[in-house]
């Protein structure tokens, strides 16, 4: 049995309700779901959170992650909080952010201390309330490549700040293993999904890929399925069938 635990990203369904996704999680055999604060779960909708956790609790799902929305050095630090509630109740301790809004290489000195500052308050803040603060290595972030993420980490040097991990369309396969590998040690969660440029496709065309991937990643991790081939509910069954087969189950 795998150490890795398979679930979904609520994202990959935005048009879809909170209980067509909790069912259909279950239905496909996933066990976790990083709910997203941009549609499903607020952070200022107390009602709506506790209703999630009653789906998830019916279902015997539970939440790896609260996928949040909140950049740092761009949105007010002091929403964090609000944030870190909403997580709390949700039943999980960690939070994705995003760093930034452009490629590391794009700061100034300037700008530069004023993100690193406003992410050792953040990991500060994670400390106190015993959560963990995860970076997206996402395009047009501080993360987007290995050196701006190694950088960050380097600098913040906290437990409670960490990162996610995914593979970028737009380096090679080689490239995108060598940040898997180099960056592991402070991933909580793997965002999984196929594309090519800017297509999706199927992951079971992808699976060899991602074993390689997968070895990168020594301590349990979340796998979590973002996006879906076709944007279809439907499609979960599949790609969910190649992602265990990924981890070997």
């Amino acid at each position: 049995m795998t150490k890795h635990k398979a679930g979904l990203v609520s994202v990959s369904f935005r048009p879809y309700s909170v209980d067509e996704i909790v069912r259909a999680t279950k239905e496909s055999g996933l066990t976790c779901i990083e709910w997203g604060s941009d549609v499903h779960a607020p952070c200022n909708d107390k009602e709506r959170l506790c209703e999630i956790v009653r789906l998830q609790e019916e279902n015997g799902i539970y939440c790896s992650s609260y996928g949040t929305y909140f950049s740092l050095g761009v949105n007010d630090i002091s929403e964090l909080s609000e944030y870190i509630n909403a997580a709390k109740i949700l039943g999980t301790n960690i939070l994705r952010l995003w760093c930034g809004n452009k490629n590391c290489n794009e700061y100034s000195d300037e700008e530069k201390e004023y993100l690193f500052g406003q992410a050792k308050i953040a990991a500060e803040l994670a400390e106190k309330r015993n959560v963990y603060m995860c970076m997206e290595c996402h395009n047009n972030s501080y993360t987007e490549t290995l050196e701006g993420a190694l950088e960050l980490m380097k600098a913040v040097d906290s437990e409670h700040f960490g990162m996610y991990w995914q593979p970028n369309q737009n380096i090679s396969f080689e490239k995108n293993v060598q940040y898997a590998k180099e960056i592991s040690k402070y991933v909580k969660c793997v965002h999984v999904f196929y594309w090519k440029d800017r297509e999706k496709h199927p992951l079971h065309e992808a699976v060899q890929m991602w074993k390689e991937y997968l070895v990168c990643f020594e301590s349990q991790t979340n796998f979590l399925l973002e996006f879906m081939p076709d944007d279809r509910l439907e499609s979960l069954k599949n790609e969910s069938a190649a992602l265990f087969e990924i981890l070997g189950e």
